[in-house]
């Protein structure tokens, strides 16, 4: 069953997270997973969520998704990430 990771981003500092961002797509890779969402233009149709920048990452599972979110690979490019934004990451199963 696929596993999706599901950030909502407020970027605080663009010159540092296009690093992250250049880094990010081969750790993701390296595990089974792909871009689905990666930014781009949104309209909220109920509710008062707000979000920033959304990224989705589907994984082929949810022992694929939590293996690169804890990876050796990922893991010094959450650091990256958490100084040049602020941010909402969780991982849910598809169906």
């Amino acid at each position: 069953m696929p596993a999706y990771v599901i950030a909502d981003v407020t970027v605080k500092n663009p010159d540092v997270y296009a690093q992250y961002r250049q880094q990010v797509p081969a750790t993701v890779e390296k595990y089974g997973g792909r871009f689905l969402v990666r930014g781009g233009a949104w309209e909220s149709l109920e509710g008062a969520w707000q979000p920033g920048r959304v990224v989705v990452i589907e994984f082929p599972d949810m022992t694929a998704a939590k293996a690169w979110y804890r990876s050796q690979e990922y893991g010094p490019l959450i650091a990256l990430r958490q100084s040049a934004s602020s941010g909402n990451v969780l991982v849910v199963e598809g169906a």
